[in-house]
């Protein structure tokens, strides 16, 4: 803990975030330095930039959607590191009796829910689908096909009929999906 990142961090900020993500004292540390290597201009801020500096994140179809899922919830254009902890906190694995409400399946569904609601209307349209699904996919499936795809699951999961699908209707159509399981990354301790 000699180095000077995180020295800048002082133990209170850090129990803080411990209590509030979950995350091992160590982790923070860890997650602290990947921020700052990620802070090219040293302002203690993340830009959209900063994130397309991220190699998995720059050849992800989904990169940009990712990202924009990120800075959802502030509306700003830059994140600090106790917004960007809490972010990464949604990814936190579940173990029996130690979840909190940042990695909760509810949190995890909402996430990605953010990914296709690209308008932020709190509804899904095949319009969006169809949008997500191009980026995922690409060339590799027709237009038609792509169609087809998004009425089926508009249709599927739209349960009041009103052609959109809501938050509550993405949460039932994910029911029997392991959201817990597809949607965690292991942190190192």
């Amino acid at each position: 803990m000699g180095s000077r990142s995180s020295l800048l961090l002082r133990d209170e900020e850090i129990e803080e975030i411990r209590r509030t993500t979950g995350f091992s004292h160590n982790q923070i540390i860890r997650l602290y330095h990947r921020f700052n290597s990620l802070d090219k201009s040293n302002n203690g801020f993340l830009s959209r930039e900063d994130f397309l500096r991220i190699p998995e994140l720059a050849i992800n179809p989904l990169g940009d959607r990712i990202i924009h899922a990120f800075f959802g919830e502030t509306h700003d254009s830059t994140l600090n590191f106790k917004q960007y902890v809490k972010v990464l906190a949604t990814f936190r694995p579940v173990k029996d009796g130690s979840d909190n409400r940042l990695n909760s399946r509810e949190e995890k569904l909402k996430f990605a829910f953010k990914m296709y609601d690209v308008d932020h209307n709190d509804k899904i349209s095949r319009e969006e689908l169809l949008l997500v699904l191009q980026m995922m996919v690409g060339a590799n499936i027709s237009e038609e096909q792509l169609g087809c795809i998004a009425d089926r699951t508009i249709q599927e999961a739209d349960n009041d009929n009103d052609g959109l699908i809501s938050f509550e209707e993405f949460q039932k159509a994910m029911e029997r999906t392991d959201v817990e399981q597809k949607m965690s990354i292991r942190f190192l301790h």
